[in-house]
């Protein structure tokens, strides 16, 4: 498995690398003075759009504007949102969040244009099921060219792509996320058990078509946007006072030293992180999160009733505004104005000499070159403000079992932080003895470093003997909302992951469909149904598995079990594949017909502007969520 690891690893490096960013961020700017700043028009014109205003029963299509948008969004508005920026300022630091409000705003031209593209050339011969997306844009616009094998073959190399993030990111890591929220708030909630949930919830909505997908999406993401957005304002209020320095920081963290920036201090469970680890993981997450470049959203986009494609285009526009602009900058904000991503120790080993970095050994008892861990006592008490936030009952310790946390050691330099601080992992277990007595203990996982790392030392001098807990993903932003108000993030977390995750889940599973779709439609109708209700099931059986794959089932050397899957960094290792393959092959498909679809653009605007169809008084809002068709 390692082997297989470090292959897909190097793939992701030669994917994302700064060449790719680079090519993604020029292609935004591009687009953007192209468009002259459209992101303006999104913000007005779109709204418009999507409040019903041009709304029309007899276009073609199969759901309105608002629901098309909502359908985008619920695969956008999701997991990435919680857990996503979490990883990416638990790792890269307040300076990340800089560069996913570049990409934010960047990504709402990348929108425009590749949504304007796909409703070019989209295929409505079933007005009740429409096909779209860049690989239909590719197979069509070559064909144009007198090059139809050549655009065939292109589309299918961008439908395995989406094929690989529809099962990764769009399927597997939400199952993930939500079954690892769930069993750190209800333990006694196996993660398989979540996976039935998901995967019947799942199935029940996705077997009826896009209608009743736009449908639920119209419901659920104005839903669970709102209870998100109110729980962290509440956060933001309690902690007004520093919202400024902290956006001081953002900013001052996120520029290179040439610009005046500077890196933040490595403080409490922050390691630091370079201006380009900063950049890189928040352009990753604000790819992740609003899928700007990526291709996805022009599938769900296809699905509305227009017959202006630049219409559907202005409207997915304010995709990344809503995702990254708003609902990322509240999460990030509320972990750094917690001050959960540098947080104190939640426990401290009374004597620094019972702590000690001795040499790995294999199963054998062979010392392991270059491989260091630890050995520690049983584990203290938790201090009583880290008790306070998980809201233990009196008497008890306030560890979890299966938890992980870490210790801080000075060893060989990473790179991506420009420091010589690393951590050694370990994961909580209990154990009581014959009077009922819960003794606490860890067991430490290897670090990999040629000098013989030592305990990280305080200010004072002594040794940080401090125990942190290892919040990930959408542990990490539930924890922030627990330091605000104990037992926020329980709530409020453990809804949103829930309703985020399902609505991600669905819309991935119909991004996938088209390109099943893609594949067989011309087989026929029976080969096409077939295949799609074949993917249907897999798709499903997939975030049942994941949950399997989660627990502890696989043996070690040392006679413990761990999950099949590995980590969660494992799981986001095929996740950055799906995102890097689809990128690579929807960016240049995206240079190709931008001209196309610039033009159009441009076009439509201009016949605006002279008054062509000042559109009709919006119908009631209610109306306009339900889909109901304008009279």
């Amino acid at each position: 498995m390692g082997g297989i690891n470090d292959f897909i690893n190097m793939l992701n490096g030669v994917l994302f690398s700064n060449y790719t960013v680079y090519a993604l961020l020029i292609t935004g700017v591009v687009f953007t003075v192209w468009s002259g700043f459209g992101q303006f028009r999104a913000l007005t014109h779109g709204v418009s759009v999507v409040r019903g205003k041009y709304d029309d029963k007899n276009d073609p299509g199969a759901i309105n504007h608002f629901q098309a948008l909502s359908a985008a969004l619920s695969a956008t508005v999701g997991l990435g949102n919680i857990g996503g920026v979490a990883v990416a300022v638990a790792l890269g630091g307040p300076g990340a969040v800089l560069w996913m409000w570049v990409i934010g705003v960047l990504g709402m031209s990348l929108k425009m244009t590749e949504v304007t593209q796909s409703m070019l050339y989209r295929n409505t011969d079933d007005p009740d099921n429409p096909h779209g997306g860049p690989m239909f844009v590719v197979k069509k616009g070559f064909a144009e060219w007198g090059l139809a094998p050549i655009g065939t073959i292109i589309g299918g190399i961008f439908v395995v792509t989406l094929l690989i993030s529809a099962i990764t990111g769009g399927n597997m890591f939400q199952a993930w996320n939500v079954a690892d929220i769930t069993r750190t708030y209800f333990p006694a909630v196996n993660p398989i058990v979540t996976g039935v949930i998901l995967s019947v919830l799942v199935g029940m909505v996705i077997i009826g078509g896009i209608k009743r997908i736009g449908s639920v999406a119209g419901k659920i993401v104005p839903f669970m946007c709102v209870i998100y957005v109110l729980a962290a304002l509440y956060v933001l209020v309690l902690h007004a006072g520093q919202i400024p320095a902290m956006l001081g920081l953002i900013v001052k963290s996120g520029l290179p030293d040439f610009l005046g920036g500077e890196a933040p201090d490595a403080t409490g469970a922050f390691l630091g992180g370079t201006f380009g680890y900063a950049a890189m993981w928040g352009v990753k997450r604000a790819l992740f999160s609003s899928e700007a470049g990526q291709g996805s959203s022009p599938i769900a986009h296809s699905a509305a009733k227009t017959d202006e494609p630049v219409r559907e285009g202005v409207v997915a526009g304010l995709e990344p505004f809503i995702d990254t602009i708003v609902v990322c900058t509240l999460t990030a904000l509320v972990i750094l104005s917690t001050g959960a991503y540098n947080r104190d120790s939640e426990a401290t080993f009374a004597d620094a000499s019972t702590v000690s970095v001795v040499q790995a050994t294999d199963a054998a008892g062979n010392a392991l070159p270059n491989e260091w861990t630890l050995q520690t006592p049983v584990l203290p008490r938790m201090t009583d403000d880290a008790r306070r936030i998980r809201q233990t009952e009196e008497g008890r310790a306030g560890w979890r079992e299966d938890e992980t946390v870490f210790l801080i050691v000075e060893a060989d330099e990473d790179t991506n932080t420009g420091r010589d601080l690393r951590r050694i992992t370990g994961s909580v277990s209990g154990s009581e003895d014959d009077v009922g007595t819960r003794t606490w203990t860890a067991a430490w996982g290897t670090l990999e470093s040629v000098k013989k790392p030592v305990i990280r030392a305080n200010e004072d001098g002594t040794a940080d003997v401090g125990i942190y807990g290892d919040y990930s993903a959408a542990s990490m932003t539930a924890y922030a909302f627990d330091r605000a108000t104990p037992g926020l993030g329980k709530i409020i977390v453990s809804v949103a992951a829930w309703l985020f995750a399902l609505s991600t889940m669905i819309s991935w599973s119909y991004y996938g469909e088209q390109g099943i779709y893609y594949f067989f439609g011309s087989h026929g109708e029976k080969a096409s149904k077939t295949a799609v209700m074949i993917y249907k099931l897999v798709y499903c059986l997939l975030i049942f598995l994941t949950t399997v794959a989660m627990t502890k089932i696989v043996p070690q050397a040392d006679g413990s079990k761990a999950p099949l899957l590995g980590t969660d960094a494992e799981l986001d290792m095929w996740t950055t594949l799906g995102l890097g393959v689809m990128l690579v092959a929807n960016i240049p498909i995206m240079w190709i017909f931008g001209a196309k679809a610039m033009r159009a653009y441009h076009e439509y605007f201009r016949r605006m502007k002279a008054g062509g169809d000042p559109g009709h008084t919006p119908a009631p809002i209610t109306d306009v969520m339900e889909g109901k068709d304008v009279e």
